[in-house]
């Protein structure tokens, strides 16, 4: 461990005795984590529940980055809770760089990894949002915004016809963390996100050493934002 990682870890240790995670999990959300797979940080749960009990509009809500659907049926989850029946609408293209390497020693190789990882989307969404499909499509954050942008027909990976374009109320930005990709999911999110709308950025909390830490500085610095929560990550509303 070196010695930005051991800093970091300490002052993330002393945050969250300073100011505790708020955890709204329940039975459901237990056992949901237990049975799909993704990375959970527990007080995103709470973030995403304000967000979509006080959603401005029935504009859509956009979620960049999908995996295999932890956080899609989460979104859905709270969706049901709070009466809301916005369009859920994300997007993943489950690939990465390198996908002909071997992960660790094993005779895997990424490609195979990302193929059951979407495998497992389909099958996990298919079944914890029976009731409210996502409209999920298989591209990357860029070229999804470009046919946001463009109001184009598309068709998802469940075979719906899905009509792209307009404004957005809610944002979970998820996708690739390397800062220019971070910043211009958030540059392509604010183009569309209306007033009152909201963005939560995963793995943006106080002490994080992902690059998105840059754009979550960049976007107080607009002063067009303000921040409702740090549960650790931040989430912000458009003023």
């Amino acid at each position: 461990m070196n010695e930005r990682t051991l800093a970091s870890r300490i002052f993330r240790k002393i945050q969250s005795r300073i100011h505790p995670v708020i955890d709204v999990s329940d039975e459901y959300t237990d056992l949901l984590a237990g049975a799909n797979a993704g990375w959970l940080e527990r007080g995103n749960l709470h973030a995403i529940s304000y967000a979509i009990k006080n959603l401005p509009s029935e504009a859509p809500i956009i979620e960049i980055g999908s995996f295999c659907g932890l956080s899609t049926n989460l979104i859905t989850y709270y969706k049901g809770k709070h009466g809301r029946t916005n369009r859920l609408v994300n997007c993943d293209k489950w690939i990465w760089d390198h996908e002909d390497r071997y992960i660790g020693d094993s005779a895997m190789t990424i490609k195979e990894y990302l193929a059951f990882a979407l495998d497992t989307y389909k099958r996990n969404v298919n079944l914890f949002s029976r009731s409210d499909l996502p409209e999920t499509i298989k591209e990357f954050s860029d070229d999804f915004f470009g046919l946001w942008r463009e109001g184009k027909q598309v068709e998802d990976i469940f075979g719906k016809i899905v009509m792209l374009g307009g404004p957005i109320s809610f944002c979970f930005i998820d996708g690739n963390h390397a800062y220019e990709f971070a910043k211009r999911d958030f540059e392509n999110t604010d183009e569309f996100l209306e007033a009152g709308g909201f963005i939560l950025f995963d793995d943006s909390a106080d002490g994080t050493q992902w690059d998105v830490a840059r754009v979550r500085d960049e976007v107080i610095r607009t002063h067009r934002y303000e921040i409702v929560m740090k549960n650790p990550n931040y989430l912000f509303r458009k003023k």
